[in-house]
């Protein structure tokens, strides 16, 4: 791609380097805008849904896949000479005709029903080595790592669906995965016994000698069209795990790395599809669907300036409503720009809003401007709100793909909802590692000091409020407030304790703040109309227990309270319509 490109020019997010400076700024999920879809070519095609005619233009190395005739691998020989063979195992090789079929040797291609696709009859030889691997290791119920799923595939147990778990980015066992599952798919077609959804069990060691095996004798142009079928028919974590087998066979294939980036981006795991993007052009540079692809990415991730250039790398993949819609980003978040050093907090709002809608629906900068705009208005709900439908990439993919400082600065953010909505321990971690990330960011050094405050502060008053000294925890919670004067749970704790104190008018007030931050905040809402029960604000009383028996309809302790309130509302009316009748005077809400 040579030395003019972005990615060599800069690192970070241009946006943060734009809004702010030095520092440049946590990030279930993405809709995809685009259409993909495999082409004659074999590769994954992505369009956009305005011009379904978009001329295609891929690499020169990829073969066909949809073609009047298939591809003619070469012939796979066994591997029973890998793994050995007890005589009982052989003599049953020999008399079980259903595991191993007898096919016309003039025949090239063996047709089995296995999702409509086609097997190499060259690979059912595979089948009974699986089976016999699988079968020596039954005895060894320590380990379980080889299952069956409900379809009798074999799966790694840690890739089923290739799903990331514990927070993994789940990159690197998906090649072991797509081995076991392919050689299982060849058995299952010969042997459909019945054992379904049987669990089996392996030594890991073996499964991974029997995966290595396998891999040697795949061909990767048959793993990539079988990647390209299940990704045409939606499933996207099975064709990841067949590309991965294609390059783990053929690591500089530039169409093997554009497939799996497709496939990375239908999952919603879009840096990773970058960095895939970014190994196909340095394989080939002058690969124009893979250009073409990573520009889109480029501006579902907000950075304008690098989409620009690898849409016009893409040759006749790219069109100018591609390029007007990046120009269109650039011009918002060049008003988001102004707007922050202006400190036009509804500005900002309005524009990061815009910038998403244009296209850039995955940016964790942008979302993290519009949170830390509706910080600033004191909208915490929002915020929160705000940075949960942005995307929740791996820190450390993102700090790959923005930089430490870049990362750092979302993290900052990240750290100020968290304690605004009471996420004390979540805040802390997440200022802790922005100082890892940019030991200079004094904006990470001040959320974290605030933030230890704010949490000993509630830590200190919670247990003097356990042990009934209300008024020393009144001021434990006040000497948090000072550190964060709007913080919703501790005006919420201090509510308790002035109510507890009989401070009612207090507790209201502190409960009114709380819930301007946070309106849909249960606890402080339940603990105002207590309050105004007391008080004998009957009319103020029910309106807040009818909105939380909106949230909770099963909650029998806010039935029974609203009940109640209505009864003394309802006494009080007919009280106060009895003295009116008298000619006597109305009474008041006493304080």
């Amino acid at each position: 791609m040579g030395d003019n490109s972005p990615e060599t020019r800069k690192t970070g997010c241009g946006l943060i380097n734009a809004v702010f400076g030095r520092r440049s700024l946590r990030p279930k999920k993405t809709t995809a805008s685009t259409v993909h879809l495999p082409t004659p070519s074999g590769d994954v095609k992505t369009t956009t849904a305005h011009d379904p005619k978009r001329r295609r233009g891929g690499s020169s190395d990829e073969v066909a896949f949809l073609g009047s005739s298939p591809p003619q691998p070469k012939p796979l020989r066994g591997i029973s000479s890998n793994i050995p063979r007890t005589a009982a195992q052989s003599a049953n090789d020999k008399n079980d005709t259903t595991r191993r079929p007898q096919t016309d040797a003039s025949t090239p291609y063996q047709v089995y029903v296995n999702q409509g696709r086609r097997v190499p009859k060259e690979a059912v030889g595979i089948s009974g080595e699986l089976e016999s691997m699988i079968v020596d290791h039954q005895k060894n119920k320590g380990s379980s790592n080889l299952v069956r799923a409900s379809s009798s595939n074999v799966m790694l147990f840690g890739n089923l669906g290739n799903l990331r778990q514990n927070g993994n980015g789940g990159g690197n066992n998906t090649t072991s995965y797509n081995n076991i599952r392919h050689a299982k798919n060849v058995m299952n077609n010969e042997n459909n016994n019945g054992n379904g959804g049987e669990e089996e069990s392996s030594r890991a060691a073996g499964a991974g000698s029997l995966c290595r095996a396998l891999s040697t004798r795949m061909d990767p142009e048959t793993l990539k069209m079988m990647g390209n079928e299940d990704y045409k028919n939606g499933r996207f974590a099975e064709a990841l795990a067949l590309y991965d087998a294609a390059i783990s066979i053929d690591p500089n294939k530039a169409s093997y790395r554009s497939n799996k980036s497709a496939a990375l981006t239908a999952l919603g795991r879009l840096l990773e599809a970058v960095f895939e993007c970014r190994e196909a052009i340095r394989i080939e540079p002058h690969y124009h669907r893979a250009h073409h692809r990573l520009a889109t990415l480029y501006l579902r991730l907000g950075e304008p300036e690098k989409a620009t250039y690898h849409y016009k790398h893409a040759g006749q993949e790219a069109d100018q409503y591609d390029l007007a819609k990046v120009k269109s980003l650039q011009t918002h978040l060049n008003k988001c720009t102004e707007a922050r050093r202006l400190r036009d907090w509804n500005t900002l709002i309005k524009e990061t809003e815009s910038a998403i809608s244009t296209g850039a629906d995955s940016a964790p900068q942008i979302y993290a401007l519009q949170s830390e705009a509706l910080l600033k208005l004191h909208r915490h709900q929002e915020a929160d709100k705000t940075l949960s439908r942005g995307p929740n990439f791996d820190v450390d993919e993102c700090t790959k793909f923005l930089g430490p400082i870049g990362n750092a600065n979302l993290l900052v953010t990240r750290a100020l909802v968290d304690m605004a909505v009471g996420r004390f321990d979540d805040a802390l971690e997440a200022a802790q590692r922005a100082i890892q990330l940019d030991s200079n960011n004094k904006e990470a050094s001040m959320v974290m000091r605030k933030a230890r405050a704010v949490a000993a502060a509630r830590s200190k008053g919670n247990e003097l409020f356990r042990a009934l000294r209300f008024s020393e925890a009144c001021i434990a919670y006040g000497e948090g407030l000072e550190q964060d004067p709007y913080n919703s749970v501790l005006l919420c704790n201090r509510a308790a304790c002035r109510s507890k104190l009989g401070h009612l008018e207090k507790a209201v007030e502190d409960c009114m703040a709380a819930l301007n931050v946070r309106p849909a905040y249960s606890k402080a809402r339940l603990r105002r109309a207590d309050c105004n029960a007391k008080l004998e604000r009957w009319e103020a009383s029910i309106q807040d227990y009818e909105i939380l028996l909106q949230e909770t309809p099963e909650n029998e302790e806010v039935k029974r309270s609203l009940l109640e309130a209505q009864a003394c509302l309802r006494k009080r009316l007919g009280r106060d319509a009895e003295e009116a009748e008298n000619g006597g005077a109305t009474s008041f809400d006493s304080p």
